[in-house]
């Protein structure tokens, strides 16, 4: 066994720079000096109504790994452009995605978690969903978590467009594109042509800046340089009923909200390379007396850092094939502060990555799309630690390392004109777990000029990590299970998009999903403690509908409806924390053209099951934002309202809070100016 583990990482390290570099010598010299050259112009009055029509059709990378219309991507696919971003004025990354169909977003007033296709488990740190930026993957390896909010390592201003792909995506991801891949595309430095400053001001005594500085010089270099810092007082005064007693003041948690962040972000692009780096700081006070801790404490809080340098090198030639080639190093920073009966108990963990990537695309016979690819990544350190500080005690230690390594291949076969066959398939060979195999099949077909029918069938992992696997703190709340296994998803979908004229889009989808050994976290009624296993399956189906408009007049909406049931199969019930409806609409209305636009938004969330059995009610909530632009050259100010009507409604809780129901925020406001020299 030993021996076969050696040859097969040796395979992935020594194999790796072979299949780059032969590849490169053998076939980039006879394209060299037939890449590809983009025309500057443009000629749309050669153009037919069809061509012009076929510009209207958005394109997409993330769904197949190569840039392809939308209506041909092998997956359902919503697009987020850095417009509505402005227009609708959303502050955060885990804002933007909800107001994608099918997504939820619950909030434990510390960290944002997502929840796709009605599944959104108390305990999940986002880990079945894989997050992207500009190919390069963000998840940790620690806990898998993607950090949606402030914690999040990217400004969202500096954010181009947003891809959610739903489904499976391991046949080309691997591990974590379990429910849906999220890739995050980046402004080009050009885009800003100089220097941008920006500004925001807000309910709870909220500050934001930013300063970033881009352009494109003449030498084909192109950069991108930003830092951001965000400060908010957060709430004055929290009620918990939970704990409404003389010992916890009552209930009340008085100025124990506070949030900060700082973060760097860089590109810098040269011909065929681009080297791109990123770092975020953020510190959370924790108001809820979470695992147990004395309520009403400023001293229980969180730190997050997350870092990354990522080295890219892609290039297309003329014969068809597309080369890309990357390197990375990845950094992530946990510590907690958590106070019990006035001891000051120190949780931390760190995560230290590196890891290579090489991708050819290549075209044959003008009907094969082929992708082959091989990843490697190598993790240096996946270290936890628990321990009171006075007296001192230490109640864990536990230094890790791993790898794991890939190879994948996919084809797009234009089978006749109108019907296309997407078929895709990989291995995944972890240190820890062995291996994994997972397909995908898409059957595209394109009956009428704009109708268009997707069926889908694909499958995928997620490995345990090693929270999930190892943590415990010696019996005071919780234990580990290094007897986990890897858990499984199939999925089958029925997709239906339909353009309807010149400005409107409708799209249709009836998935079914199984999950198969659900690693779930639970409460071992033997001591009370949390653990994962693996005890859990899952099954769900689902219907989502949406209509989009864009370009009639200056204006743009787009309408969602969601209806989702997923049915824990062991005990027959419904799931905590995954609510059958949810619908959303937003309106952007241009009173004075491309100057003045002003944008409404409604969404819905249905009731949703807690953990202590009880439900959440259903609610509606409404933002509105007002935007002027280029009223004063270089000037943009906008103004929003969220939860405009002060709704009151809450998320579920997790097995780690007393709350059975966490309260969210009323209504608050944002000033925001931006100005480009």
């Amino acid at each position: 066994m030993f021996a076969m583990v050696f040859v097969i990482r040796s395979f992935f390290l020594l194999c790796f720079p072979i299949f780059c570099f032969v590849i490169l010598s053998l076939l980039i010299p006879a394209g060299f000096l037939q890449a590809q050259e983009v025309p500057s112009i443009v000629d749309l009055k050669k153009m037919t109504l069809e061509q012009l029509m076929e510009i209207e059709v958005a394109r997409v990378y993330g769904a197949s790994k190569f840039e392809q219309k939308i209506t041909e991507a092998p997956s359902s696919v919503s697009i987020v452009t850095a417009n509505e971003i402005k227009k609708y004025g959303w502050r955060s990354l885990a804002e933007i995605l909800r107001s994608v169909r099918g997504v939820f977003v619950t909030n434990d007033r510390n960290y944002s978690y997502l929840g796709v296709r009605g599944f959104g488990r108390p305990g999940d740190y986002n880990s079945r969903i894989l997050l992207l930026i500009d190919g390069h993957r963000v998840n940790d390896n620690i806990y898998d978590s993607l950090l949606l909010g402030n914690e999040f390592i990217l400004d969202v201003d500096l954010i181009d467009r947003i891809e959610f792909t739903r489904g499976p995506g391991s046949s080309l991801y691997g591990s974590n594109a379990f429910f849906a891949s999220i890739h995050v595309i980046t402004r080009p430095g050009k885009s800003i042509n100089g220097l941008e400053a920006s500004t925001e001001a807000g309910s709870l005594k909220t500050y934001k800046g930013r300063l970033t500085y881009g352009n494109k010089f003449l030498t084909e270099m192109e950069m991108l340089l930003s830092g951001s810092f965000y400060s908010s007082g957060g709430n004055e005064r929290l009620y918990f009923r939970e704990y409404d007693s003389p010992s916890s003041n009552h209930g009340l948690a008085e100025r124990v909200d506070r949030e900060g962040f700082c973060n760097i972000f860089s590109t810098v692009s040269f011909k065929d390379f681009k080297f791109q780096g990123g770092w975020n700081k953020r510190e959370k006070t924790i108001p809820t007396g979470y695992y147990g801790t004395d309520f009403n404490h400023p001293g229980n809080q969180t730190l997050d850092g997350r870092a990354y340098l990522d080295l890219k090198y892609q290039r297309g030639f003329k014969n068809g094939t597309d080369v890309t080639a990357r390197i990375f190093y990845d950094y992530y920073q946990y510590k907690g502060d958590y106070l019990y009966s006035g001891v000051v108990n120190k949780d931390s963990s760190l995560g230290q990555w590196w890891g290579i990537e090489s991708r050819i695309n290549k075209t044959f016979f003008e009907k094969h799309k082929v992708i082959l690819g091989l990843e490697y990544t190598n993790n240096l350190r996946q270290d936890q630690k628990n321990y009171n500080q006075e007296p001192y005690r230490m109640l864990l230690e536990d230094k890790r390392s791993s790898w794991n390594g890939a190879l994948y291949i996919q084809d797009e076969y234009s089978i006749i004109k109108n019907l296309i066959l997407n078929a895709g398939i990989r291995y995944d060979y972890f240190k820890t777990f062995g291996g994994a195999v997972n397909p995908r099949l898409a059957l595209i077909f394109n009956p009428l000029e704009k109708t268009f029918f997707k069926l889908l069938y694909g499958t995928a992992f997620r490995t345990p990590n090693v929270f999930e696997l190892y943590y415990h703190d010696l019996g005071n709340t919780s234990k580990p299970n290094p007897d986990l296994k890897k858990e499984t998803i199939t999925t089958y979908e029925l997709i239906w998009e339909q353009y309807l004229g010149k400005y409107l889009r409708g799209h249709s989808s009836l998935y079914y999903y199984r999950i198969n050994d659900l690693i779930s976290q639970t409460i071992d009624p033997e001591d009370g403690l949390m653990v994962y296993q693996n005890i859990d399956k899952t099954e769900a189906k689902g219907l989502e509908l949406g209509l989009e408009i864009r370009g009639l007049k200056g204006v743009e909406a787009k309408a969602s409806y969601a209806w989702q049931e997923a049915i824990n199969q062991v005990s027959g019930e419904e799931l905590t924390n995954s609510p059958k409806h949810l619908a959303r609409v937003g309106l952007s209305i241009p009173l004075l053209q491309k100057k003045i636009f002003f944008s409404p938004e409604l969404r819905y969330m249905g009731r949703r099951k807690t953990l202590g059995g009880n439900a959440t009610g259903g609610f509606l909530t409404m933002n509105a934002t007002l935007l002027l632009q280029n009223l004063i050259p270089g000037l943009e100010i906008s103004g929003g309202v969220y939860n405009l009507g002060d709704q009151s409604y809450g998320d579920p809780g997790g097995a780690e809070h007393r709350q059975d129901i966490i309260q969210q925020d009323g209504r608050t406001f944002r000033l925001k100016v931006t100005y480009r020299f």
